[in-house]
């Protein structure tokens, strides 16, 4: 895995924000093409689950095409869908816009084939504040800092940040679900590298999602030391966190099996 956003520090909800050279906006790696082609797919067999845009959205859409396109070294293939369509299926990416409506950003379009557990087409048009009203202390801890950070955010000055979890399923696109069984051997750790920068033209920001997942067992086995932070992280999250990601009880467990292992 190319991340690992562990710390041992306890658990806390944070922007994380790092600075983006946009020589690596878009990341490729050895499995790029298969995530990609993975796209391709949902694309063709699902595409009501993975799009979703605002007639107004196509401006801001349409700069992001060329702006993917000059990172990727791809062109598109159709100048007859949707441009942000377009861009997704040239890269590994998920792809969302946010646009300024009646003085809020909110989601006008995105691509989205690696959701985890949420569904972008019930973000449509919702504002940064009600798109992340269901995450336990995002109300008091981030939304003020969020707010401003788009107000701020210059188009010289890209950012990324990386987000985690756990989840019972290595599959990419992930429906909604409210909990998940408490068995370690069946958890795959899964991590968002995200990135967030502003476009010149239509003054929209663009948020990328790029999605690796790995089961547990490979992540312990090749990084031993990220058992205990990762214990750490479980133990001091708050109850409401535990419900909301689905861990209750999955610090016992993960407890038991590095006890056992030592």
């Amino acid at each position: 895995m190319s991340y690992i956003p562990l710390d041992g520090k306890p658990f806390r909800l944070t922007m994380g924000l790092r600075p983006l050279d946009l020589a690596v906006w878009l990341e490729r790696d050895e499995s790029s093409e298969e995530q990609r082609r993975a796209k391709e797919l949902l694309l063709a067999n699902r595409f009501q689950d993975v799009v979703a845009f605002e007639d107004d959205a196509r401006f801001a859409c349409e700069e992001l095409l060329l702006e993917v396109e000059r990172a990727s070294g791809r062109r598109a293939e159709s100048l007859e869908e949707h441009p942000l369509v377009a861009a997704s299926r040239l890269v590994a990416d998920d792809l969302c816009v946010m646009e300024q409506r009646n003085g809020a950003w909110v989601l006008t379009a995105a691509v989205v084939s690696a959701p985890t557990r949420w569904l972008h087409a019930e973000k449509l048009g919702q504002s940064v504040s009600a798109i992340h009203e269901p995450v336990p202390g995002y109300a008091t801890d981030l939304d003020q800092l969020v707010t401003k950070f788009f107000e701020r955010l210059s188009v010289e000055k890209p950012v990324w940040r990386l987000n985690w979890t756990l989840v019972d399923s290595p599959e990419l696109f992930l429906w909604p679900r409210t909990s998940i069984p408490p068995h370690p051997r069946s958890w795959f750790f899964r991590v968002e590298r995200q990135t967030l920068r502003r476009l010149s033209r239509s003054d929209a920001i663009v948020f990328t999602i790029r999605t690796y997942v790995t089961s547990l067992d490979d992540l312990l086995a090749a990084h031993p030391e990220h058992g205990a932070n990762l214990l750490l992280a479980l133990e001091t999250a708050p109850e409401a966190t535990l419900d909301y990601k689905g861990w209750r009880g999955m610090a016992d467990e993960l407890r038991e099996r590095l006890n056992e292992a030592s």
